[in-house]
């Protein structure tokens, strides 16, 4: 095909490493299929090369944020930060930064720009998470100095935010499990602890308190009244998968069921039944791999602490999010605690047929098979599609579909 190189200028790249450069030359180098070693050249890079529009090493302070600096606030914004958008809109997803600065992770011990720029990341993703750990997409850093930018929606939600911070908040609980990858990560492969200032453990005390309110029924259980939930989403559109049903509350959940309501998909587009299992088994195992980095660090209250919500989510998965179908024993897509449940999978992560490489179970178990069949099957599942050049896990959202050729 003579696949044409496609990077950036060098004077345009907005972020260089030569560790980087180093290993696309020598894997290039080996690559018989020039047409792949193209495709490498040109994507590898391009989170480097595109993406980051902000960054700072820590070595400077930002003397213009002083004035407008309490007690509470002391340490906003210090440290190493890293502002990482999703493609062509100047805003930051927590999910989609994670992903992005994925295949440098390993880097990070060897090459201290990575090292700098991944630290960076998590800082500011701190900074968004303590400030609205409701929302999905953030607006630049003031210390930036970028300017906002507006989605052109006409939101009503609550908790209320400040639209100069976030870009979109819809509540994602995969973004906030996320916020936790990248952390985990980032430990795993450099064993460094710099990350845990007490910016992060207020994030993680922000999330934590998010995972509490969003575990909450919506009827009180000793006296079955309604009870409103923290999180309420209502847009102004004709698209039904842009907000959640009954005037931005979502359809009723039931309680003690261990899990966590997500107001909406990694897809954007809104849950149908709130228990989103795929981002309930994510938010578990990166519980659990944080409680065993905090252990390690001889935090052991706080280990313990996210062990047994991480254990909680675990079991309402196995005891709610699996049901029998045709004969089978499967994970269901979502779910509402009452025996209510949706079947069907998205091509994106989380998912249900990632569970596996989330890290949630192996992928012999009998019950992630059962469910595998199930997804790769255009008569199980009403999101497989087959086309000519494609065939794979689709979804509502038109990115969803475009995304089939992940699997």
């Amino acid at each position: 095909m003579a696949l044409p190189f496609q990077r950036p200028s060098i004077h345009c790249r907005t972020f260089t490493s030569p560790m980087v450069e180093k290993i696309i030359e020598d894997i290039t180098d080996k690559m018989v299929d020039k047409d792949m070693a193209r495709l490498f050249e040109n994507a590898f890079p391009n989170t480097l090369d595109t993406t980051i529009r902000w960054h700072v090493d820590g070595t400077t302070k930002h003397t213009e944020l002083k004035a407008r600096t309490t007690t509470k606030d002391t340490g906003k914004w210090d440290g190493p930060q890293s502002f990482v958008v999703t493609g062509d809109i100047n805003a930051e997803w927590l999910r989609d930064s994670t992903n992005q600065l994925l295949q440098y992770q390993p880097l990070a011990k060897s090459d201290e720009k990575i090292y700098n720029l991944i630290l960076g990341a998590i800082n500011t993703q701190a900074e968004y998470v303590i400030e609205s750990p409701y929302c999905n997409a953030f607006q630049p850093p003031a210390p930036s100095k970028l300017s906002a930018s507006q989605n052109g929606q006409e939101d009503y939600v609550h908790p209320t935010y400040e639209p100069s911070f976030v870009f979109e908040c819809k509540y994602e609980l995969d973004s906030l499990a996320h916020f936790l990858t990248l952390g985990n990560t980032f430990y795993n492969h450099t064993k460094s602890t710099d990350f845990l200032t007490p910016r992060w453990y207020k994030a993680l005390d922000t999330l934590l308190t998010v995972l509490d309110q969003q575990s909450q029924s919506t009827f009180d259980v000793t006296t079955g009244r309604f009870q409103r939930n923290t999180y309420t989403f209502s847009r102004q559109t004709s698209q039904g998968t842009e907000t959640l049903p009954l005037s931005g509350i979502g359809n009723p959940l039931n309680y003690g069921t261990g899990l966590i309501r997500s107001a909406f998909r990694p897809s954007d587009d809104a849950t149908i039944l709130g228990f989103y299992i795929p981002a309930n088994a994510m938010m578990a195992v990166e519980l659990k791999r944080a409680a065993d980095m905090l252990a390690a660090e001889k935090n052991l209250p706080l280990a313990q602490v996210l062990q047994k919500r991480a254990q909680s989510i675990t079991d309402g998965i196995w005891k709610h999010g699996v049901v029998l179908h045709r004969g089978l024993r499967v994970f269901a897509y979502e779910v509402d605690g009452y025996g209510g449940q949706i079947m069907m999978d998205d091509a994106n992560v989380p998912s249900l047929l990632a569970l596996p490489m989330l890290g949630f179970l192996d992928k012999t178990d009998p019950v992630y098979q059962n469910t595998r069949k199930m997804l790769l099957g255009k008569d199980t599942n009403p999101y497989f599609l087959e086309g000519r050049a494609f065939t794979g896990i689709g979804g509502m959202s038109p990115c969803s579909s475009m995304n089939l050729a992940r699997d």
